[in-house]
């Protein structure tokens, strides 16, 4: 009913920068927020920064001043800038947005991208 693909993942050298994208395709009414997870070899799932439909981006501390994220409603997407790229990093990013199909009246649903592999060498 609803997918989110997720794309720009790859390889890049340590101080290098790299772009993500999400695309939802599929019956949406409206996204609330969209944002972007996380997660290395052996670690949980952490949040990296989210961008609501009113007020700014926020961001985790570990990626504040070197991570952007904007969205662009029109074409259902977020994107995520990553600039000074550290081997900590590496991880598999996760698109995921809380949305309303429609005809689903008020009730918002969360929705994950299949994840994407940023691998930062040093």
């Amino acid at each position: 009913q609803v997918q989110l693909v997720e794309s720009g993942g790859g390889l890049v050298q340590a101080g290098g920068s790299q772009r993500l994208s999400c695309a939802a395709s599929g019956n949406i009414f409206h996204i609330n927020v969209m944002d972007w997870y996380r997660q290395a070899p052996g670690k949980q799932r952490e949040w990296v920064a989210a961008a609501f439909t009113t007020g700014g981006p926020t961001y985790a501390d570990s990626v504040k001043g070197r991570f952007t994220i904007s969205r662009d409603n029109a074409k259902n997407s977020v994107y995520l800038q990553m600039n000074s790229l550290k081997p900590e990093d590496t991880a598999v990013y996760y698109c995921h947005m809380q949305l309303i199909v429609m005809g689903d009246g008020s009730r918002s649903r969360d929705f994950w991208g299949q994840g994407t592999q940023v691998t930062v060498s040093s």
